[in-house]
């Protein structure tokens, strides 16, 4: 048997070490690599030592997906289906009479979604060759880009045979979001919206930001609005249904929120988009959980502001919310506070934070991360609670789940309001007996179930409105005493 010449030694040394090498790179290409680090080296590594230096290097920009893909690498290589090409840009180049040009392109596979900038000769090929759908294998260097992660493509080529599970989509819906997703457009109904704010740039130039909350049948999203966008978060009115056209998906504290830049846009739309928040009953609420709950407001207290450590001026209003289960005291946080709700209202708060409250009462607090949403009643009418004692509802039926149960929870008319403050304003008395005339003197001893303006008294059996200035607390028993006016207490003495 001959013995192996030089040149069959190295190769074979070569193929040793790509054989170990557990990345998908082609033998060509790694002897191509192999040569270019001996070069590199200048006679300091023979090629089975710059092929291990190779192969480590290869290893090491090997990702398992695309959220493995980090800024400070110095390059990544991944496989991922094209999800969206952008347009064609050109701009000029510092020092050069040549423009450059570039195009991005959204891809994706499993674990996420990126951006990757396809520059000069390969934003060419980007425009005539590449589909939506198709498979591609990339190499690139990660950087940190305005949406996130972005990747600068230095090589790419199609690959037919891998198959990449991640449906292409024009509008996306909340549970489809993924974190690096851009060029964004989701459908959703429009649940809160909030101020806008300024904030001093790095540059010294002034930006504004403002947040809405859209919610779809799989869930509910922030929307993030900068700069000229921010002002929508003033236009727009709750309740109505909003497309985000061209948002991107960015991190904020473990969350997914949803942004739009100048290049994107939210638009007013005529359709139809069901969310059904998914609530924790009051009574399963447990201190430092952040959950989301309904309910009708029993009582509303008036707005309360202080001073923070930082002479800035806050405030804060205090309301008390009742599901079929139990109630709870929500403190209303800065512009919150500032909202149109009262007792009889029915809503949803999602995302508030459950704290120990007043003598040791578990209460909930809405911050700016929080939402508050005015829900419709869909009873038939003020009739509704005799229509249907059982508290039974359809699981789609707002809070009508509420209906004459005997914990004491309530019904909600057409308007919305609770039966309890339907029948306040009619002083309506038991079943079947004659309602108090005007101008009669009466007493009357009850449970405060409203300590707001009008004093809600109820007896267990009739619920009477008061007109007083007497301090009272919810859950307190008080008597009151006076003259019936125009179907309320007019009270001289409350004790």
């Amino acid at each position: 048997m001959r013995g192996l010449t030089m040149h069959e030694h190295r190769m074979s040394d070569i193929e040793g070490v790509y054989e170990d090498l557990e990345a998908d790179v082609s033998l060509e290409e790694f002897r191509e690599a192999v040569e270019a680090k001996v070069e590199q080296m200048g006679g300091l590594a023979d090629e089975e030592t710059a092929a291990m230096l190779v192969a480590h290097e290869v290893g090491e920009s090997e990702v398992g997906g695309i959220a493995d893909i980090e800024p400070g690498m110095e390059e990544a290589k991944f496989v991922a289906k094209v999800l969206s090409i952008g347009e064609k840009r050109t701009f000029e180049r510092d020092g050069e009479d040549e423009d450059g040009q570039v195009v991005n392109v959204e891809v994706a596979d499993e674990t996420g979604s990126v951006r990757a900038a396809f520059w000069d000769d390969h934003a060419e090929a980007a425009i005539d060759e590449l589909e939506e759908g198709q498979v591609l294998r990339i190499a690139g260097r990660p950087k940190e880009g305005f949406s996130g992660v972005e990747i600068s493509v230095d090589n790419v080529e199609p690959d037919p045979d891998t198959e990449i599970d991640v449906q292409v989509s024009d509008t996306y819906t909340v549970e489809d979001l993924s974190l690096g997703l851009s060029n964004v457009n989701l459908v959703g109904l429009l649940l809160d919206t909030d101020s806008v704010r300024t904030f001093d740039r790095d540059d010294g130039s002034e930006g504004k930001v403002s947040n809405l909350v859209l919610g779809d049948s799989t869930g509910r999203v922030r929307v993030t609005l900068w700069d000229e966008q921010a002002a929508l978060a003033t236009e727009l009115e709750t309740g109505t249904t909003v497309e985000v056209i061209d948002g991107y998906v960015k991190d904020r504290d473990g969350s997914l929120e949803l942004h739009v830049g100048n290049r994107g846009a939210v638009e007013e739309i005529d359709a139809e988009v069901e969310y059904v928040p998914e609530n924790t009953p009051i009574e399963d609420v447990e201190i430092d959980q952040v959950v989301d709950i309904a309910g009708v407001i029993r009582s509303a207290d008036p707005k309360r502001t202080f001073d923070r450590d930082d002479g800035s001026e806050g405030q804060v209003r205090n309301i008390r919310v009742q599901d079929a289960t139990d109630d709870i005291r929500v403190a209303l946080w800065g512009d919150k506070a500032d909202l149109d709700v009262g007792p009889g209202d029915e809503v949803a708060l999602g995302d508030v934070e459950i704290q120990d409250g007043w003598q040791d009462d578990l209460e909930a607090s809405a911050g700016w991360q929080s939402t508050i949403t005015v829900l419709e009643s869909e009873s038939s009418g003020p009739d509704a609670a005799d229509d249907d004692s059982s508290g039974s509802t359809d699981e789609n039926a707002g809070l009508s789940a509420f209906a004459g149960d005997e914990d004491g929870s309530q019904t909600t008319d057409g308007t919305g309001r609770t039966d309890a403050a339907e029948s306040a304003d009619t002083a309506s008395t038991d079943a079947g007996s004659d309602d108090p005339d005007d101008g009669e003197e009466l007493e009357f001893t009850g449970v405060v179930v409203q300590a707001g303006s009008p004093v809600v008294l109820d007896d267990g059996e009739t619920t009477m409105s008061v007109a007083t200035d007497a301090d009272v607390g919810l859950g307190e028993e008080v008597t009151a005493r006076g003259v019936v006016r125009d179907g309320h207490l007019e009270a001289n003495d409350v004790f």
